[in-house]
Formats: structure tokens, sequence, C-alpha cells
């Protein structure tokens, strides 16, 4: 057989088995959950959870034995601030925690009766906040708010107590560095620009994952062996098997990544300040991974159920590991080699530099190697779990063939010896 004939024979089977996926994906409802309606549905819903960006207007209620004019200068701040909103005074600290206990308020503004006199003996006082810790952003609102309060007023009780003549020589030895708060990228300090674009990058890889694992489920339950590759011409070469699969994922998320990674960012108005070429640098080798890291997965998947049991309660885990929701620097170093395994570490983090942060490919440079090892890394193992599961389903072949022989051989060794008996009584 020519060369030409084997190329074109092997581009022949992988548009067969590429033909068998696309068919897969679009007839079996479990794969069009995680290929077509999750990536769709599910960026959306997420993002209009964090659509408000920044909680406001946070309900609190006071406890003010002291009741003086700077306890109710404290309470007025409080309420002047954005983040919080006073709703009520409580006579003592059990009340208040009744209405945080009936949702009335989400947290306790707790002023000692001590306030003013400490204030007027110079001592430092002390104001307690209580928060409902069933949402972190409302701890977050609170301690703001009560922080920026005491900072103010302790400006103005510097102020009055200064020597100085001149006000300006006051607000100087007060105040002797006035400073600006900026956030780089996320201007709106709001925590969908922060946590909504690495969650993205992870929805895709999760979704491709449970996509594949459930085809190759599909697979098993189809398969006479239930073996992951079944006895075909078409899937007898490894590597049309592994090109016609991973040429049909591609084909589909890369449509499902502009959707994702470019189209909701623009719906919810997410930072998106990077080059697209950038970007695109960025997301097609981590694409690449993913598929080639859900194929060797897929080994793994002995029915199409089990692919959640290993999948789903990872989440969480690979948000952590990514270094978005947790500092990498304060992650051990051997939590961050363990990150490398899955391609969203290195995803999350060059997506946010690139789209969130404007950065160049030559900043990013570090993380695309890394991906670019991971593609060449999980291509290698793709080909091989393919490869011995061919090999086991053609054992099993032949094993089978061999048995149906011996049964055959010895269904007629019986005839043949019935025969001869049946002669000899005649």
């Amino acid at each position: 057989m020519s060369i030409k004939r084997i190329i074109r024979k092997g581009f022949f089977y992988t548009f067969i088995i590429w033909r068998d996926e696309i068919r897969k994906v679009l007839s079996d409802a479990g794969v069009q959950i995680f290929f077509l309606i999750g990536p769709l549905m599910y960026p959306i819903l997420y993002s209009f959870m964090y659509n408000a960006e920044a909680t406001t207007d946070v309900k609190m209620v006071v406890v003010d034995p002291c009741n003086s004019k700077e306890s109710r200068e404290f309470r007025r701040k409080m309420d002047a601030t954005q983040d919080v909103k006073i709703v009520g005074v409580c006579a003592n600290l059990n009340e208040a925690k009744e209405a945080v206990k009936e949702h009335d308020a989400y947290g306790i503004l707790e002023i000692p009766r001590s306030f003013s006199k400490d204030i007027v003996r110079g001592k430092q006082t002390c104001v307690r906040v209580y928060s409902d810790m069933c949402c972190m952003l409302y701890y977050k609102a609170f301690l703001l708010a009560a922080t920026n309060v005491s900072l103010d007023m302790n400006e103005d009780i510097q102020r009055q107590r200064s020597s100085s003549d001149s006000k300006r020589m006051q607000e100087i030895s007060c105040a002797p560095l006035k400073y600006e708060h900026i956030n780089y990228f996320n201007p709106k300090n709001g925590y969908a620009s922060f946590l909504i674009p690495g969650v993205l990058i992870l929805i895709v890889q999760q979704m491709m994952i449970l996509g594949i694992g459930m085809a190759a489920g599909t697979d098993r339950d189809k398969n006479a062996y239930h073996e992951l590759v079944p006895i075909q011409r078409s899937h007898l070469g490894t590597f049309r098997i592994v090109f016609g699969k991973a040429l049909c994922y591609l084909m589909v998320w890369l449509l499902l990544a502009v959707y994702l990674l470019w189209l909701i960012p623009l719906i919810f108005n997410l930072p998106q300040v990077g080059n697209p070429f950038n970007t695109i640098a960025i997301v097609f080798p981590f694409l690449l991974s993913c598929i080639f890291f859900g194929m060797t997965c897929s080994v793994l998947i002995r029915d199409r159920e089990s692919v959640f049991v290993v999948v789903v309660f990872t989440s969480v885990v690979l948000l952590f590991l990514s270094g978005l929701s947790w500092p990498q620097t304060a992650i051990p170093k051997f939590w961050i080699w363990v990150s490398y395994i899955f391609p969203s570490s290195l995803g999350i983090q060059g997506f946010v530099k690139v789209n969130c942060m404007g950065a160049t490919i030559a900043d990013v440079s570090g993380e695309l190697i890394k991906m670019c090892i991971q593609v060449l890394v999980y291509f290698l193992t793709a080909c091989a779990v393919y490869r011995l599961q061919v090999a086991r389903s053609q054992r099993l072949f032949l094993r089978k063939e061999r048995r149906e022989l011996r049964q055959k051989a010895l269904i007629e060794r019986l005839e043949k010896e019935g025969d001869a008996r049946e002669q000899e009584d005649s």
C-alpha cells in the first residue's frame, strides 16, 4: 500500500470518527447538557447573581447605651456611607441579635457606654461590629464603613486638640500624608469583575470534561464489550481516534469560547482591556489542553453517571488552587505544583492577566509555555490511553472469537459422535 493511500485512508477514518462524535453531541441529551445547554445558561445565571458588583445599604441595627453627641455622630456617619443603612436602634444586644435572627438586619453596631468619656479623657475607645456571615460581602461592607468612619472621626478629634493657630496647619498636623485608594483593573471594586472572568475559564474546563466523560460513558454502554473503543475498522488507529474526537470537541468549544469569554463579559460589563489576539493566543492552547486532559480522564469513566463523582466536587478546590480567590503567593509550593496538573490553573492566570489587566504575550510567556507543555503531555497520555483501549478491545474480540470457534468445534464433534452412535444402533 502506497504512502499516499495510507494518508488518504487515515484522513477518511478520522472524518468518520469526527462525524460520529458530532452526531453524538447533537443526539445525546446528556452530552447536550454539558456541551450546549450548560455553557449557554450557567454563565448567565452566575453573572446575574453578582451583577450588582458591590453590596450597598446593608441593613444594620445599633446598640448605643452612651447616646451622647459623639456616639450619635458616629451613627450618623455610618448611615451616610454607601455601604451601610441604619434601620433601627435597639435597647440591648439581645434585642439586636433577635433582629439579625429575623433578618430585619444583617449587622450590629455596638457603641460602649464609656464612648464619650474615653474620648474626653484621651483614652482609646472601642466600637464593636457584628456581622451575619451568611454573606462575606456584608462583613466587608460593615468593616469598610466602620474603618472609614473611625479614621474620619479620629482626624476631627486630632484637629480639635491641635495647638496650631491656622486651619491649614491643623490639617497638616492631623493628616500630613494624603492618599487616594485606586483599584487597578477593577475601578468599581466589584465582586463580579474580580471573580467572574476566572470562573468562566473554570466553567469551560468543567463542562468540557463532564461532556467528554458523558460521551465516554455512552460509548461504553453501547459497546458490546463495555470498552471505550468499539471494534470497527475506523477505530483501529490511535491517532485517528484522538484527532477525530479532538477536532469535534475543538469545533464546538471554539464557538462556545467566543460566547463565554467575549460575549458574556460584554453583556455584563466585565473588564475587557486586553488585545483580542493575545486572548486568543492564551485561550487556544487552554482549550486543547482541556480536550486532551478530558480524553485522558475518560478512561476512568465506567458509566455515564460516574463522571459527576469524578469531576463535580473539584470545582471549589480548583478555584482556590488557581490563585484567584486566594493569593498564589500564600499557597505552598507543593499545591502550586499540584495545580499545574489541571489546565484551569494556568488558564485562569493567563486569561485574567491578558483580558482583564491588559498583559502582553511577553508578560504571560511563563503561563503560555506551561500550557503548551500541558497540551503535549496530555496529547501523549490521550494517545497512550486510547492505544491501550484499542489493544484491549482487540484482545477481547479475539478471545470471544476463539471461544466461539471452540464452542462450534465442540458442537460439531458432539453431532458427529451422535451420528456415529445412531449408525451403530441401526
